[in-house]
């Protein structure tokens, strides 16, 4: 079947067959006709299977002309993925006068209130943003004629789900209402008995199991030889270009050193990045620029970027259908890829949970010429050589030994020490300073021991003092006024 027997208008088909797409995937064929129709649509596939097209082609032909109004939304639950959307209804409506714009958070809205003024037909936009808008007046839904919410599950994961209703209740009751996902849990279900009338469900390839043309792989690795082993496999193989999932922003940034200092062309994406840093990582991703692409899983479901040959879960996911979300970024649009996923022995107890999901066993991989006894690195690097406040504080908390100058009543047959009184100053970690010349402090101090005389029984000797003032001098500088009371 082509595209133009769905009942596509001449100009969507041609402007996907300029994209070089002949025949539509089963969620597009089953979808496509529905929407059209005007029905509400429940659409389910796997990753990777085309959803975006399949509300898009039709959204743009139901709107058909401009009309100088916000007539259709779609609420996606991050930036990529509304950047991703946005993408396609230029490629997809390039023969249409249709126009859109994307509204989210993490840059100015100034540019976004523009396009408004100017007139849009349609609004892709993430919920948080949308909403501030909404409540500053700078757009109105009283217009809407379509509502699409793209990955619902991942808006249901993220929190968004109270936001969406408050949306919702600001959009004309008579609409056509779209809801598409990978997944769909009860919780979704229930969404769609409040949001849609009669909808049409549209389940393609099974709810949470990965496209068939993804190969998976586990390497199980001790914990401290992920990186090494990273690093093994693109030696050893080909993998342009590659995303990496980690499961924090500090990992990724972490990874990411390691690799720049390997020479591979690099790049991350994070929730710590900046909307423009996000966006100039994955266009550069996208454009061949950065052979290596290290992700948290904020990107899982906004990365739409062909040809990726692998994709490796450094860390893995804490659920199946993270899983799922990841290893479908390769594979796409019936390609093939592979999906390789490191595990230790403590995260055993997640891979069980994951293979139950897809009810199969995942193959275990062993390299034969990687070490997987080698010992963890030692920690090459002292703060301390080079900041002397960290090595100050090492002096602080050197542990009670042959300590001549600091404290000179450690090795006193009488561990009794001097109390500190009116007359004796004391700083914290150099021990009792010599007390003053005045004669109760003299007085304070007499005894059987003669706690004063010189040596390391007593005073100071004037080889400790030498000592001292090195000291001083390496920890202080000069510091001739400031601490002078501690050489008196």
């Amino acid at each position: 079947m082509s595209f133009r027997k769905l009942g596509l208008t001449e100009e969507l088909a041609r402007a996907v067959e300029k994209l070089g797409f002949e025949t539509p995937t089963p969620i597009q064929a089953e979808a496509i006709p529905s929407i059209l129709e005007g029905r509400d649509v429940v659409g389910t596939a796997q990753t990777g299977t085309g959803k975006t097209a399949a509300f898009v082609l039709p959204l743009l032909q139901r709107l058909g002309q401009p009309g100088g109004k916000v007539r259709a939304l779609i609420l996606t639950p991050t930036r990529e993925l509304a950047q991703q959307v946005e993408s396609s209804l230029q490629e997809l409506g390039r023969f249409a006068k249709l126009r859109s714009c994307t509204i989210f958070g993490g840059v100015s809205q100034r540019g976004q209130e523009d396009a408004l003024r100017r007139g849009v037909d349609i609004v892709v936009a993430t919920p948080g943003r949308l909403l501030d808008l909404l409540e500053q007046k700078v757009v109105s839904l009283s217009s809407i004629e379509m509502l699409v919410l793209d990955e619902a599950d991942r808006m249901m994961d993220m929190g968004f789900l109270p936001d969406v209703r408050r949306i919702v209740r600001l959009v004309p009751a008579q609409r056509q209402t779209l809801l598409f996902s990978a997944t769909l849990p009860p919780e979704i279900r229930e969404l769609t008995r409040t949001l849609q009338r009669d909808p049409k469900f549209v389940e393609v390839g099974g709810s949470g199991t990965p496209v068939v043309g993804v190969e998976q792989r586990l390497f199980p690795v001790p914990p401290h030889l992920k990186c090494d082993l990273l690093l093994h496999l693109l030696g050893r193989e080909t993998m342009r270009p590659l995303l990496v999932f980690t499961r924090t922003k500090h990992g990724a940034d972490r990874l990411h050193r390691v690799l720049e200092k390997q020479r591979h062309k690099v790049a991350r994406i994070h929730s710590g990045r900046s909307q423009g840093q996000r966006q100039e990582a994955l266009e550069g991703f996208r454009r061949n620029h950065y052979q290596i692409l290290i992700a948290t899983d904020i990107a899982a479901r906004g990365i739409d970027v062909r040809n990726i040959s692998h994709v490796i879960n450094y860390d893995i996911p804490n659920n199946a259908d993270d899983y799922i979300h990841r290893i479908g970024r390769t594979a796409r649009a019936t390609a093939t890829g592979l999906a390789y996923s490191f595990i230790t022995p403590d995260e055993e107890d997640q891979v069980r949970s994951i293979e139950r999901s897809l009810r199969r066993k995942l193959n275990r991989i062993r390299l034969e010429d990687f070490a997987y006894d080698a010992p963890p690195q030692p920690k090459t690097g002292s703060r301390s050589e080079s900041n002397p406040l960290m090595e100050r504080r090492a002096f602080r908390a050197a542990p009670a030994g042959p300590v001549r100058v600091f404290d000179r009543f450690a090795h006193s047959g009488n561990s009794r020490r001097p109390a500190a009184g009116a007359g004796q100053r004391s700083r914290p970690g150099f021990g009792a300073a010599k007390p003053r010349s005045g004669r109760g402090d003299r007085q304070e101090f007499r005894g059987k021991s003669n706690s004063w005389s010189e040596g390391s029984m007593g005073a100071p000797s004037s080889e400790e003092q030498a000592e001292l003032k090195r000291l001083q001098r390496k920890l202080f500088g000069s510091g001739r006024t400031r601490h002078r009371h501690v050489l008196s």
